[in-house]
């Protein structure tokens, strides 16, 4: 069994020694520099820990660890392009280092490169892996569209948000375990498990994330923070907070998020004073532990003694409590 610390370390030498270099130069810079910068690869050692939990060779999933890890930086770019988010892991993003249409095009060119180093992993069951890939893909798309919408709604329920970020989160952790499993050679039952396990996961890690834009630190979260705020998005700490609200803080958190001020300082301060006013913070942190709750049952249901499962436990316990 390999250990996180073992799986990220190859998942490192993975990056290491792969050449994000071509002509024109332009194209391929944008590419090493989103790639080689590393991040937390979450997906990539997913999909090796599943892999490895079910007895299967790590290194017959290499070249698709590396894939599903390209095609999610790959969102990353255009994610930035489309909130105009100015920070990615502490450093410019790709569209403010160089400009809009490079981020557009090395994007599409990593989208590729991504199918093609799944087409680099043979596998017995090779096209069923590349029609999760095609399924997962999709549905990214259809939850960043889904989030952009709400930004122009005032009606965003607590269930549509959660299905938005299922299908612009959960569903890439999903299937990384997934395709793992697979490789791995798992059952269909326990595929399907460790799938609803890290959809469960994935739920959790953006709730995660959305307490992080509010209250998290610059310095150590890697991007700027507030930035929910800022693009008026409807996460779930404003959803709980228009729930909870009175009717004099329900109206003004509404007025706030019609806002574009050309200073968001005084925006942001205020948003965040309501939701410590409501315990937002509490509040999303028990949702998130129910998430946890349920990941960990679909992890225990898979049929394999429990040691084995140490590796996805501990990965699962740092991504909840994670402060970056």
């Amino acid at each position: 069994m390999y250990s996180l610390k073992n799986l990220s370390e190859i998942v490192s030498q993975y990056f290491a020694t792969e050449i994000f270099d071509g002509s024109p130069h332009n194209l391929y810079e944008p590419i090493h520099y989103t790639l080689a910068d590393g991040g937390k690869r979450i997906r990539p050692i997913l999909m090796l820990a599943a892999t490895d939990l079910f007895g299967g060779d790590i290194e017959t999933a290499r070249y698709a660890a590396i894939g599903i890890e390209t095609f999610h930086n790959f969102t990353l770019l255009h994610d930035d392009l489309m909130d105009l988010s100015p920070i990615r892991r502490g450093k410019p993003t790709v569209y403010r280092k160089w400009n809009p249409n490079t981020a557009i095009l090395s994007g599409d060119a990593m989208n590729i490169l991504a199918w093609r180093y799944f087409l680099k992993s043979p596998h017995p069951r090779l096209l069923d892996i590349l029609r999760i890939f095609e399924k997962t893909s999709m549905e990214i798309c259809e939850g960043q569209q889904y989030d952009m919408d709400f930004e122009k709604r005032n009606d965003v329920s607590i269930n549509e948000y959660m299905e938005m970020i299922r299908l612009k989160t959960a569903v890439l952790l999903g299937a990384a375990l997934q395709i793992g499993a697979i490789y791995g050679n798992a059952n269909d039952n326990d595929t399907n498990l460790i799938y609803d396990f890290g959809i469960q996961l994935g739920l959790a890690f953006q709730l995660r994330d959305d307490l992080l834009d509010a209250f998290g630190d610059v310095a150590s979260f890697g991007k700027q923070t507030g930035t929910d705020i800022c693009d008026n998005k409807k996460t779930s700490l404003l959803l709980l907070a228009l729930k909870k609200a009175t009717a004099t803080q329900r109206t003004r958190l509404v007025q706030l998020f019609d806002s574009t001020p050309d200073d968001p300082t005084g925006k942001i301060r205020e948003v965040l004073d309501i939701y410590s006013q409501l315990d937002i913070r509490h509040d999303v942190e028990q949702h998130i532990e129910r998430l946890h709750n349920l990941a960990m049952t679909s992890l225990k249901s898979i049929s394999l003694p429990e040691e084995r499962k140490s590796t996805l436990i501990e990965i699962a316990g740092k991504l909840l409590n994670r402060t970056v």
